[in-house]
């Protein structure tokens, strides 16, 4: 496949009055053309930070992006200029928002807000724009896509708002979408409505995804191949089928470990879920060496001293550590 997106060694800090924030360091990963990549970790790991940069939403200051390459068809995205950029967000690279009620402009309906997107993009006439939008809503699910046109996100469920702004970042079949955290505050069966519904218009756009989530789950079902940060590092990328089977990274195994499987609800003692010992560090006081040796039952010397790099550990199998 065509890789569509490719970042190299991005590195973003936040500089602040309690002085210098890397919030992530050299991060590289390639998107391919109607592929789905997982991002995972936990919070605080650089992810939607790293997603951010991509668009240049970065708020600047107190971010500033210190180094890296970012490129998109053919382009560094770092070095176009800011109205060459907003041609791209929400053209050509869209993204949905972890939160939907703070995504969408509480005093603007719901129609005003769907449309200010095709005719600033498309040069859609206004008659054109509203057939457009009215189709969008149906595609994603949206009842009576007319009347909602005159709501305010106030006036319609989490649900709803999350389809709309799924309807807002699809409606210029984008190359590129940027899903940070999609399911946020949502419940089971509307979470899976959702990412049913990305993965079918996926497939009927061409979109690639880059997918930031908590849930490993949703990681095994619908992502190609993910990525895992911890600390603003990529500690591990491989296919999704290899990282679950094979493991390297010591975090990505604490990861999985902490899932709840169907085998450990039967059973009948009740065994304490594993959870990963610690947290993540403070960002303005890394530790020395691996930033996952203070929380890493195999951690020597080696690992508080120096810093691992990605290395191969198996078929396009890559992880951070100086495990064997």
């Amino acid at each position: 496949m065509i890789t569509i997106l490719k970042v190299e060694n991005l590195s973003v800090s936040f500089h602040t009055n309690k002085g210098v924030c890397e919030a992530v360091k050299q991060v590289s990963f390639r998107i391919s053309s109607e592929e789905t990549l997982g991002m995972v970790g936990e919070s605080g790991c650089g992810k939607s930070v790293t997603a951010l940069s991509i668009l240049r939403l970065l708020p600047t200051p107190p971010g500033k992006i210190t180094d890296g390459k970012i490129f998109f068809e053919n382009n560094n995205l770092l070095e176009l200029s800011s109205s060459e950029m907003r041609r791209i967000r929400g053209n050509k690279i869209s993204m949905i928002f972890q939160e939907p009620m703070t995504s969408l402009n509480p005093v603007f309906t719901i129609g005003n807000q769907i449309l200010e997107t095709l005719m600033i993009h498309q040069n859609l006439r206004s008659k054109e724009a509203i057939e457009r939008t009215v189709d969008m809503l149906k595609s994603v699910g949206i009842p009576a896509p007319e009347k909602r046109l005159n709501d305010y996100p106030h006036q319609l469920s989490g649900g709803m708002r999350q389809r709309i702004i799924i309807a807002i970042s699809l409606l210029c079949n984008p190359k590129i979408l940027i899903a940070d955290e999609p399911t946020t505050a949502l419940d089971v069966t509307i979470e899976s409505q959702m990412l049913d519904l990305m993965m079918k218009l996926k497939k009927e756009s061409g979109t690639a995804i880059l997918l930031i989530t908590h849930n490993l789950g949703i990681i095994a079902e619908h992502a190609s191949r993910v990525i895992v940060l911890y600390a603003g590092r990529v500690v591990e990328e491989a296919e999704v089928k290899e990282i679950f089977k094979r493991p390297h990274h010591p975090y990505t195994i604490g990861l999985i470990q902490s899932l709840i499987s169907i085998e450990r609800c039967q059973r009948r003692n009740k065994e304490r879920l594993y959870e990963i010992p610690g947290a993540v560090p403070d960002p303005y006081h890394f530790p020395h060496g691996c930033k996952f040796a203070p929380r890493c039952s195999f951690s020597d010397k080696r690992c508080q001293r120096e810093e691992p790099g990605l290395r191969p550990v198996g078929n396009q199998h890559f992880s951070a550590c100086w495990l064997g």
